[in-house]
């Protein structure tokens, strides 16, 4: 057994990550999950009103590994970027710490990942305009994550800065951007949301009929992006529901009596393991509530672990001497 641990940098992680694998990895997870191969104790929030944002705490086993992603969530940040992580990855069955990551792009393309996931299951088959509220790191992921599932000819996008609307369709400059109203953007096949909105900013008149939306944003308690009319009247996927209910877009209507656990369809687990229908009728209103769960992380970080070692990326040290680990 090689005695050493990996270290991977960001340029190590931007230089092996690939949506499409990241994609798969993450739905074997989300299956894993449900069929109960995979083990994920609660997110463990440490919040830091002082300085607007907080540090989560994200452990979870799949397989013979296991992982501990440590991230920041802070919204104001400037010279930063709003989300920063690290991710360890041990041996699951002695301890050992095979890896330790830059988990700032696996956090981006994994939640991408997973709206691309539900978006499989959930969106009708023929969406093929994308609409994106909220166009900073994470909207680029949900760019590119929904495009590798679907046919996408039109992407609408808004956001309250023109310039993060601009730095997005340059980065993108690849597919068909054109920045649009909130309303007209919320009227796509597809909507993602990914903003750290904490009062609605998305109407229910602006939904059409078949829509699905990826609400992103809310993924801590307080935070909300949608009208709760939009909840009430769509079919509703969760990716974990003491998460969701604790912090993602549910959060707030559950709180308020608006809805109850009930009317949660699923948790996306559930689908992809093929327990429960997705889309069932083509005017259904779908909703996947992503909140972001360590099982992702997981899947990824050994995803990278893997192809790091196949191309010979990152630096190995000895984090933990020999005479420890005898």
């Amino acid at each position: 057994m090689r005695e050493e641990t990996l270290i991977l940098m960001h340029k190590d992680i931007k230089d092996l990550i690939e949506m499409k694998k990241v994609i798969e990895a993450v739905e074997n997870a989300f299956r894993g999950f449900e069929e109960g191969l995979c083990r994920m104790p609660p997110k463990v929030y440490l919040d830091l009103p002082e300085f607007s944002g907080d540090f989560r705490a994200m452990p979870a086993r799949i397989g013979r590994c296991a992982t501990l992603k440590w991230v920041n969530s802070h919204p104001e940040n400037r010279g930063y970027p709003t989300v920063m992580a690290v991710v360890i990855l041990n041996d699951a069955r002695t301890g050992f710490p095979l890896a330790v990551m830059d988990g700032t792009l696996i956090t981006t393309y994994r939640t991408g990942a997973a709206s691309a996931v539900a978006s499989k299951y959930l969106a009708r088959n023929d969406s093929s305009t994308l609409g994106l509220v909220g166009c900073g790191v994470q909207a680029r992921s949900q760019l590119l994550a929904i495009s590798e599932v679907f046919d996408i000819d039109l992407v609408k996008i808004y956001d309250i800065s023109e310039e993060k609307m601009q730095q997005l369709k340059r980065d993108a400059s690849g597919y068909n951007i054109v920045y649009a109203p909130l309303e007209e953007v919320s009227a796509c096949d597809i909507l993602s949301t990914t903003t750290p909105a904490r009062k609605p900013i998305i109407r229910r008149e602006w939904i059409g009929e078949g829509a699905h939306i990826n609400a992103i944003g809310s993924d801590a308690p307080g935070k909300q992006e949608l009208d709760p009319r939009i909840i009430q009247d769509a079919k509703v996927v969760v990716d974990e529901i003491e998460q969701a209910s604790n912090g993602g877009e549910i959060n707030v209507p559950l709180k308020r009596g608006i809805i109850s656990r009930d009317h949660v369809w699923a948790e996306l687990g559930e689908i992809v393991a093929g327990k429960k229908p997705g889309r069932v009728r083509a005017d259904e209103i779908t909703l996947f509530d992503s909140t972001g769960l360590a099982i992702q992380d997981a899947a990824t970080a050994e995803l990278i672990y893997n192809l790091a070692k196949k191309e010979d990326r990152g630096v190995w040290v000895e984090l933990i001497p020999p005479a420890a680990v005898a």
